[in-house]
């Protein structure tokens, strides 16, 4: 799979997170929030709780969960960038929880998989 296509699954994949997500009440912040020490999939917050979300996505389960895919390195990535987004944003003191949205499948078809405290930043 060549890498416009990945990027295409991706964004599909994060579109079904966002839509997802606000269906049940959350605000969405950013999406794709870059800075130096790695990305953001999405940045959500209902009342004062402001979520991390990484977006894993397969186009089918046949090769396992896509929660299963993220690393500890990737974990400690996402909490970098999260601490800096709080900084940038003057956000420090906001309760903060990092999820994983597991997509499997593409288009009416797809299943969203939302594992809320994934990850914590106790690294």
């Amino acid at each position: 799979m060549g890498r416009g296509v990945r990027r295409e699954y991706g964004d599909e994949a994060e579109a079904a997170a966002v839509r997802y997500l606000e269906e049940r009440g959350w605000r969405v912040r950013a999406r794709n929030w870059l800075c130096r020490y790695g990305e953001l999939d999405v940045v959500a917050e209902r009342e004062e709780l402001l979520c991390f979300v990484e977006v894993r996505m397969r186009s089918t389960a046949v090769w396992g969960d896509p929660a299963h895919t993220v690393s500890f390195a990737k974990q400690r990535r996402v909490v970098k960038a999260a601490l800096h987004y709080l900084f940038a944003h003057e956000l420090q003191g906001r309760m903060m929880r990092f999820d994983v949205i597991a997509v499997v499948g593409r288009g009416e078809r797809a299943t969203v998989e939302h594992i809320p405290g994934a990850f914590d930043a106790g690294m």
